[in-house]
């Protein structure tokens, strides 16, 4: 493909991917995966991925989550059939299908990512899910499947299968324990881990003043 075909691409892969997640209430929305793209822009150009092969599947990744799909299957079933219907080389098209497959969290389960493309991919979603944006993301997130900001009778769960991670009981302060402050120790590139690094700490500065505060007199 030459570089004009390949930007077709990604503009087509960005309407289609704005008009299914413009209305977003759930953290998963536009703004999301446009700092995703952006940022696996960068991590491609600083590891030396293929940055069409990146920046498409990161347009795409969410059309396909489980969590705002009636199943996983169907989820890939419309990046499937949309990426059927662009000009895109079908090994290219393989490659993202199979890094959108693959690059959830589901709870820790997931395998390692088989290539840098989606090393790349896998740490710029990631990456969203660290740090400032990141807290505002857990709480309207936890808003949407009407979970509580906290509760001191629900500790954190220490393991889960995906299915109790998706639809067990929790609190949004609880995702952090159980999710959000592991991935730091889960990012895939160095260029990736130093930002990580930085974001955690903020992340973690964030939950501990929360709980100083949480009896109402935070000293």
């Amino acid at each position: 493909m030459t570089t004009t075909e390949q930007d077709r691409v990604l503009e087509a892969a960005e309407a289609y991917a704005r008009a299914e997640l413009g209305g977003d209430v759930t953290g998963h929305d536009w703004w999301h995966i446009h700092r995703v793209v952006r940022m696996a822009r960068h991590l491609a150009g600083r590891e030396g991925a293929d940055v069409f092969v990146c920046a498409l599947a990161a347009l795409l990744h969410d059309v396909a989550d489980e969590k705002l799909n009636d199943s996983k299957e169907s989820g890939m079933r419309k990046v499937e059939d949309w990426l059927a219907g662009q000009p895109a080389r079908e090994e290219d098209r393989a490659h993202v299908v199979e890094i959108i497959a693959n690059m959830s969290y589901n709870g820790g389960a997931n395998p390692p990512m088989r290539t840098l493309e989606g090393q790349v991919v896998q740490d710029a979603d990631r990456l969203d899910a660290i740090g400032a944006i990141a807290v505002a993301r857990a709480f309207v997130y936890a808003g949407w499947k009407g979970s509580p900001i906290y509760d001191p009778a629900l500790p954190p769960r220490e393991s889960m299968t995906p299915e109790e991670y998706r639809n067990g009981k929790s609190t949004a302060i609880n995702h952090f324990h159980e999710k959000l402050l592991k991935l730091k120790d889960r990012i895939n590139t160095p260029s990736a881990k130093a930002i990580a690094e930085e974001r955690h700490a903020y992340m973690a500065a964030y939950v501990e003043r929360f709980m100083s505060e949480w009896d109402g007199i935070g000293e």
